[in-house]
């Protein structure tokens, strides 16, 4: 349902839109953009910068639209259990379909258009932990509860594993993990939390992952052991990084990505072709925007009317910060290579859509906003 605007709407939008917000994705976009043209023949008319161009409108009109939605319907338990269960049979689907796309069963594709369902289960995952965490944050320090929102989180993580695709599965991961953190978990159960984290990788390990799984991660330990292999992708992307210098080469002279050394550069190892072109200033500046980002959606978390919208705030607010670090750090070789995006910067209509929809679900929140004290706040997500 869609509020009817005031009778002056130029202050309705005003009032309801984070511009600073919009102010500081705008630059990461163009980024994107800029460094997708540098390394796409002008000649192709399907090329990577047309499609994102179209896909950034579509992101941005769902933005708009959303944040104009009143989603107070999110927080009835029949609807979020209802979304979950679609998108948990979308995930199964795939496996039906057997539809594999870079050795993968992640997309459901329909002529030139993809779709990922773990994106928008990413999304899902975080609208019903909040709706859990914020009936429950006064006796969160139950250890049952712990167990109850992992349950939630363990089954997308199977069906998204089993796609393969370990790098949205670690996000769903990050994302309980995060959630159930400033939710005001006790010490000893944070404690436990690892423990049963190093408990299931080792479970992993031993019998999930593939071969190539193994191989990736090994190569954090020594990434030129097997630079014509495994490590090749690490290699090439700190090359590239590393060749920028402090200014740059230029737009549009970025050997790594123009020769075709670097994979992928215009999703999984964009920020390493920026970076190979605008050098470490132009990192740098990326790095900026994106914690003024991660500040804006923090700031509408705790204005938020209650435990729901602040928590589902932070919960937006770790998706994003998951997203950033996962993919510069695999760009870095800190990470192994999990083909996750760069928000608002990799190629892809899928996971752009999923970003700015959350945003707009954020923004729609923004007009039950409440001043709140500091100390109130903390008490509030502490429960204390």
């Amino acid at each position: 349902m869609i509020k009817n605007l005031s009778q002056n709407p130029i202050k309705e939008i005003s009032n309801r839109i984070d511009w600073l917000l919009v102010f500081f994705i705008v630059p990461i976009i163009l980024a994107g953009l800029f460094t997708m043209k540098s390394f796409v023949p002008q000649e192709d008319a399907g090329s990577f910068f047309k499609k994102q161009i179209i896909s950034i409108i579509i992101s941005l009109a769902i933005f708009f639209i959303f944040s104009f939605v009143d989603f107070r319907f999110l927080k009835r338990t029949d609807v979020l259990v209802t979304l979950f269960l679609v998108f948990s049979g979308l995930l199964v689907l795939l496996f039906i379909l057997d539809n594999v796309s870079h050795g993968a069963k992640s997309w459901f594709s329909f002529n030139n258009f993809s779709f990922q369902p773990a994106d928008a289960m990413k999304l899902v995952l975080v609208l019903i932990l909040a709706k859990y965490f914020s009936r429950r944050h006064v006796e969160i320090r139950n250890v049952k509860h712990i167990f109850i929102s992992g349950f939630y989180a363990l089954i997308p993580f199977v069906l998204i594993l089993l796609q393969p695709d370990f790098g949205s599965a670690m996000i769903i991961f990050l994302i309980w993990l995060g959630m159930v953190l400033v939710s005001g978990i006790s010490k000893t159960h944070l404690l436990f939390v690892f423990l049963s984290g190093i408990v299931a990788f080792l479970v992993l390990w031993f019998v999930m992952f593939a071969p190539y799984q193994k191989a990736r991660i090994l190569t954090l330990v020594n990434p030129l052991a097997d630079i014509h292999g495994t490590g090749y992708n690490s290699l090439q992307s700190t090359i590239a990084i590393g060749s920028g210098q402090i200014f740059g080469k230029g737009l549009g002279f970025g050997t790594q990505s123009r020769l075709k050394f670097l994979p992928e550069p215009q999703t999984d190892f964009i920020f390493a072709a920026f970076s190979e072109e605008w050098g470490f200033v132009g990192s740098i500046l990326i790095l900026i925007l994106f914690c003024l980002i991660i500040w804006r959606v923090l700031y509408s978390a705790s204005i938020g009317l209650s435990n729901f919208e602040m928590l589902f705030g932070m919960g937006i607010a770790i998706y994003f910060m998951s997203h950033i670090l996962i993919n510069i750090g695999m760009n870095l070789g800190i990470f192994p290579i999990t083909g996750i995006p760069l928000p608002f910067m990799s190629f892809g209509g899928s996971h752009l859509l999923v970003e700015f929809a959350g945003l707009g679900i954020l923004m729609s929140m923004r007009r039950y906003a409440r001043p709140v004290h500091r100390d109130d706040m903390k008490n509030e997500f502490l429960g204390i």
